[in-house]
């Protein structure tokens, strides 16, 4: 898919996947994206939409929501800010948000 720019802000996106049923918090974890106990690899999950925020004078407001499936049907979301990438991230992880926020 497509980057989506259709939301005017990073609550108004998390607010509407929510409606579409991506309903968990993911976060990074160190060779995973995680919520509570549950733990992905990069190959067990897929990144079904990206929404890109980018703020108009602070860098600091830019943001990229990314609406992630795992391959066991758990829909949810994880918000970054760009240049939050950690240096003990996995290459697979970084490389598979990287490029699908490229759009690749």
């Amino acid at each position: 898919m497509k980057d989506n720019f259709h939301y005017g802000t990073v609550t108004e996106a998390i607010n509407q996947l929510k409606e579409q049923g991506f309903t968990i918090d993911f976060n990074l974890e160190n060779n995973c994206i995680a919520c509570h106990s549950d733990k992905f690899n990069a190959d067990e999950f897929d990144i079904v939409d990206v929404y890109r925020y980018e703020g108009n004078s602070d860098p600091a407001d830019e943001a990229v929501v990314y609406a992630i499936e795992s391959k066991t049907g758990l829909k949810g979301y994880l918000v970054m800010g760009y240049g939050m990438y950690s240096d003990n991230m996995s290459a697979e992880i970084l490389k598979k948000l990287h490029d699908r926020d490229r759009g690749m």
